[in-house]
């Protein structure tokens, strides 16, 4: 187990956002959080990833207690958010942006080797390493965001929103990108997506949260068959 959450209680002045989740995720899993809006997915990722803390509960990393660690130790231990928005900087070149990703000593160190990996994952990026940011599509700044994350070389990545504003046939591209860096980079990938039938698809396991809670957890084909595809993802 790479990940785990026990009984995590996140509020917001009175109200519960996330109560009592427990969830999780083996190595080289890619694992679904689905639910409305509102549900306390993404506050779940950020409470886990440490920007924001917990009232009460667990998270456990590669065994280790990291509950309270903020997030620049955990990125050096491996743990990646890629946060909703592709918050570029869009100024600055796609190769400029990139490096960015690699910002500590370790990461720095095998900063040639990332690039390579990345550009193999994206090679988009790779053709449009001198434009700046501001100048790709949609879809090209959503891949370079991820692959600022990948440049931290982590081993558990957090992605929020990865097909958000994006048209179909760029959202089929990036979910076929994800499951590339599962297998190309060995990665393990706990996703939030609104997109239900393209997470399904993709993941290993799925949670649906709704109200801070998690209300199922199953495979694709077990959410997919059950009752609370309807009563959660509403479709």
């Amino acid at each position: 187990m790479i990940l785990r959450t026990s009984h995590l209680i996140k509020k917001y002045k009175r109200r519960t956002v996330v109560n009592e989740v427990s969830v999780e995720v083996s190595k080289g899993e890619i694992v679904g959080l689905l639910g409305p809006n509102g549900a306390g997915k993404t506050t779940l990722l950020r409470t886990i990833f440490g920007t924001l803390k917990p009232l009460r509960g667990r998270i456990t990393y590669e065994n280790r207690d990291v509950t309270y660690l903020p997030p620049h130790e955990k990125v050096k231990q491996g743990l990646v958010l890629v946060p909703e928005g592709r918050r570029l900087f869009g100024n600055m070149t796609v190769e400029e942006n990139l490096t960015m990703g690699a910002y500590f000593k370790a990461a720095l160190a095998h900063k040639d080797e990332s690039l390579n990996m990345v550009y193999s994952l994206f090679p988009v990026l790779k053709e449009r390493g001198k434009q700046r940011a501001v100048t790709l599509s949609g879809g090209e700044q959503q891949m370079l965001t991820i692959g600022r994350g990948l440049m931290s070389r982590p081993r558990l990545m957090m992605l929020e929103e990865p097909s958000q504003g994006l048209a179909p046939k760029l959202v089929r591209e990036v979910f076929r990108a994800v499951e590339k860096m599962r297998r190309d980079a060995s990665l393990t990938l706990l996703l939030v997506e609104q997109s239900v039938d393209y997470a399904l698809d993709l993941c290993d396991y799925a949670y649906i949260m709704d109200g801070g809670r998690v209300k199922a957890g199953g495979t694709p084909g077990e959410i997919k068959e059950s009752e609370v595809r309807e009563a959660y993802l509403g479709v």
